[in-house]
């Protein structure tokens, strides 16, 4: 194991074409690979062990005594026929896992194949390719995860892991108080400079953030995506036979900034933007002193329900993103996996088709209840017409009970949103509506590398620090252009620094690696 440790992330992970993947693979009028009650009482339950990952030291799962003795996990074990023997382990730890060679038959991680956390395990040959096992057991999951998420985990053409996936990458949207945007008798702005106009409207009402920012201009970033301009690691885009950074784009990254500049000098941004934390952030929104901010659509409900009760009467929407010139808005396409999970080479074949039949069970209707609602009579009961009343939590503990049942306990299925949960509620259904008719309509596509580019590691104030978080050496110029300390017009020369501090060796390997496939992937719908 020491072998797999010292490869880590140098050994790259070569993702093929897989044309089956986005078609099925197989035909989905196959023999479903769901367990029955009847099959099940047949057949012992299916002994295996299995690691679920987490980022946190914290949460549901920490304050049960026993996992493997927790109500959800008997109950899936009881849907599944099987008998799990579960660890919930950080992220951060896989390390020591691989060290002491102690690897369970399903490993889950955070990401893909060629994470930081899975050491180089898969190009040794510690998990066994999945793809016959799929073909011949996956039907439900060969024919609902989507081309880009198979090609995520897959390694020298073969298919590696079952992904916890996304079908629409488009995860972040526009929020505006439709409240203030109402009394300013305007309508929802359309282009740039209508957003720019709503933004001094809310000035001139008193809105004390008109726009509110955040350091790095991370969720603050909806200028950058109208024109097409955003720096992040899944970023790239093909331009005359090399694949560069977007933020290459010379004209509209520094049409971007002219617009923010704009909004710094008017007095429609904070004076401190670049210096505001993740927590003053949310605090600004929370207590109604922001009129428009970008964040993720799944948090209509939260915002909606704790600005009504800062600001009685007030209104929060998600609306389409403002567009630039090219008729482009919106923010990046999220890595197509959130989570994916392996099996051990050394399972027995019989054994493996049991786990392949459970994670393709995760991605069925009766899955979707359990893992939505959980058990009937315990947390939801249904009425003479079939409807859904379910037990919301009310605690701090019943929420985090149900974010295990339904978030990291349910392994394999489309992350996207819960749908099931979501219509439960009016603020849910509008969260619904706003992920159809306003994010599925927009979003950015490019080209994104997994494992991320070696020469990350080797200029890494030339790397993007986080998946939404633009290499340093760029932002620190953004910002100084923004504050008047640079001029707009010497972007070329961010270009020709990012160049000369080791950009065109970054250019390089991903210009190789996207025409030779090896792990390069277009993140689009």
């Amino acid at each position: 194991m020491k072998k797999v440790l010292s490869l880590s992330m140098a050994v790259m992970l070569t993702a093929a074409v897989l044309p089956a993947c986005s078609s099925g693979g197989s035909s989905s009028s196959g023999s479903s690979a769901q367990p029955s009650a009847s099959s099940n009482a047949k057949k012992e339950p299916t002994k295996f062990s299995m690691v679920l990952p987490t980022t946190v030291s914290t949460g549901y799962h920490t304050r049960v005594p026993d996992i493997n003795k927790d109500k959800w996990v008997l109950k899936l074990e009881e849907l599944t026929n099987t008998d799990v023997d579960l660890k919930v382990l950080e992220d951060s730890k896989f390390g020591l896992m691989f060290a002491g060679n102690d690897i369970p038959d399903v490993v889950g991680s955070i990401g893909g194949p060629g994470s930081k956390s899975m050491s180089g395990s898969v190009e040794n040959g510690v998990f066994m390719p999945l793809d016959d096992l799929l073909n011949k057991y996956a039907p439900n999951l060969m024919k609902q995860i989507p081309k880009a998420a198979w090609d995520t985990v897959s390694y020298q053409g073969k298919i590696y892991a079952v992904p916890e996936f996304l079908s629409n990458p488009s995860r972040r949207g526009t929020y505006i108080r439709t409240d203030l945007l109402e009394k300013a008798g305007l309508q929802p702005p359309k282009t740039v400079d209508d957003f720019l106009n709503v933004l001094r409207a809310f000035k001139k009402m008193g809105v004390e953030q008109p726009y509110q920012m955040r350091e790095n201009f991370k969720y603050a970033d909806v200028i950058l995506g109208a024109f097409d301009v955003l720096p992040y690691k899944d970023q790239f885009e093909l331009v005359n036979g090399q694949v560069v950074p977007k933020f290459f784009d010379v004209e509209n990254m520094e049409k971007a900034l002219t617009v923010y500049k704009t909004m710094y000098d008017e007095g429609l941004i904070s004076k401190e933007f670049a210096t505001i934390s993740s927590t003053d952030f949310g605090k600004s929104i929370e207590s109604g002193k922001a009129g428009s901010w970008s964040q993720n659509g799944s948090g209509l409900p939260g915002y909606r329900t704790k600005i009504q009760q800062a600001v009685p009467g007030s209104k929060v929407d998600i609306i389409p993103s403002p567009q630039g010139p090219e008729g482009k808005g919106g923010y990046f396409y999220y890595s197509p996996v959130i989570r994916s999970f392996f099996i051990n080479k050394n399972v027995k074949p019989e054994k493996a088709a049991d786990i392949i039949k459970m994670f393709d069970w995760m991605v069925t209707p009766e899955a979707e209840t359990f893992f939505s609602v959980g058990i009937e009579g315990d947390t939801y009961t249904k009425d003479s017409s079939g409807a859904i009343n379910y037990k919301f939590p009310k605690t701090a503990e019943e929420t985090d009970e149900e974010g295990w049942r339904s978030g990291t306990l349910w392994a394999v299925h489309d992350s996207t949103y819960n749908k099931m949960r979501l219509q439960l509620d009016d603020n849910g259904k509008a969260t619904l509506k706003a992920f159809n008719d306003v994010l599925s309509k927009e979003g950015l596509s490019g080209i994104g590398f997994y494992p991320e580019l070696s020469t990350f590691s080797k200029y890494p104030d030339l790397a993007a620090p986080q998946p939404d978080v633009g290499p340093k050496v760029v932002v620190d110029h953004m910002i100084k252009m923004i504050y008047g300390k640079e001029p707009i017009t010497d972007w070329p020369k961010v270009i020709e620094e990012y160049k000369s501090k080791g950009g065109n060796e970054i250019i390089k390997e991903a210009t190789d690696r996207w025409n030779k496939k090896e792990g390069a992937v277009l993140i689009n719908k």
